[in-house]
């Protein structure tokens, strides 16, 4: 079902997916240069379908917005408007699926709400660095095994959470799991975590 999510002047779209007798709700945080119809997150999300747990995918910025250089590295800015999303949907149970840099945004929103669960897909969350002591919501940090960097900035974000929290990292993937069989494993794994945290 499509949606408009309403943040201050700014409309928002959504594409919200509810399942029956849901669990709880998996909101979207898509990195930069992407969108609500992202094809991994589309995958990731209908696992979580399949598994019991309904999803919102939605777009950060507007169609104006994205033609305006360097904002979709305004992580501040992207971290406030997952919050007001988390806040415009009341839903008792939330998880957030960040991939990317929004992964970083997720973490923040995470920071200031309460959130059931936080899995991170190949993401920056080394960006969030400051407030990720703050951060309950037990956290999954995924990352490709080939993803040598982002390993090292997982691994210093992972030192830096004091919630429940676990480092996976998918042998043989690169940054974008692109590789056969990578993204079914990044999926299976986020839907377990939900599962039991949701």
């Amino acid at each position: 079902m499509e949606r408009e999510i309403e943040i201050g002047e700014e409309k928002l779209k959504g594409t919200l997916f509810e399942v029956d007798g849901a669990r709880g709700l998996v909101i979207f945080v898509h990195g930069s240069g992407s969108s609500r119809f992202s094809p991994r997150n589309q995958y990731v999300a209908g696992v979580l379908q399949k598994g019991g747990i309904s999803t919102l995918l939605f777009d950060l910025l507007t169609l104006e917005e994205e033609q305006v250089e360097g904002i979709q590295f305004d992580i501040p800015m992207l971290a406030e408007r997952t919050v007001r999303v988390i806040d415009s949907i009341k839903h008792d149970k939330v998880g957030l699926f960040g991939a990317s840099t929004g992964a970083a945004a997720a973490l923040i929103a995470a920071s200031k709400r309460d959130i059931a669960a936080v899995v991170s897909r190949g993401g920056r969350p080394d960006l969030a660095l400051p407030v990720l002591d703050r951060v309950k919501a037990p956290t999954l940090l995924l990352v490709g095994g080939l993803d040598g960097p982002v390993i090292e900035m997982n691994q210093e974000a992972l030192e830096a959470l004091k919630c429940e929290k676990k480092l996976s990292i998918i042998a043989g993937a690169t940054h974008l799991f692109e590789e056969e069989g990578k993204l079914e494993e990044v999926a299976e794994e986020a839907c377990d975590w939900f599962k039991r945290h949701l």
